[in-house]
């Protein structure tokens, strides 16, 4: 089995978060993409570039074939990419239009718990006691 191209790390208890890994995954068909379930009780930052829960549930992380951490919408660039839909992400490369669309996003990894219904970050590591020794 080869190595996939990027290692996506997602949160399994978000419903949007699954909506677009499961369109993401319907849309890979080269298996270009791994996905893992950072919310699952077996997550291990070790395996994972040493990336923390709590880490992971703030901001979107996934690692490249090189190892390469990427964070926030160049993810979303480099899945989409992989997919053969890298024209719908091409535009944040764009320098306002990037700066603009990073802004955005930290807004919304800000307010995604409490838009899609969850737990504080707080609470879910309260609950995941493993983010107190990550």
């Amino acid at each position: 089995m080869t190595k996939a191209k990027l290692t996506l790390l997602f949160d399994g208890g978000c419903p949007l978060c699954l909506r677009e890994v499961k369109f993401l995954s319907s849309r890979d068909t080269h298996k270009n993409i791994s996905f893992v379930d950072i919310d699952s009780s077996d997550y291990e930052p070790d395996l994972y570039s040493g990336i923390s829960y709590k880490d992971a549930m703030g901001r979107i992380h996934a690692i490249n074939e090189s190892g390469e951490i990427l964070r926030d919408v160049t993810v979303f660039r480099e899945a989409y990419r992989l997919v053969g839909l890298g024209w719908i992400y091409a535009p944040t490369r764009w320098p306002v239009l990037g700066q603009l669309i990073n802004q955005v996003y930290k807004v919304w990894a800000q307010w995604r718990l409490p838009l899609t219904r969850r737990p504080s970050l707080e609470q879910l590591c309260k609950e995941k006691e493993f983010c107190k020794r990550n």
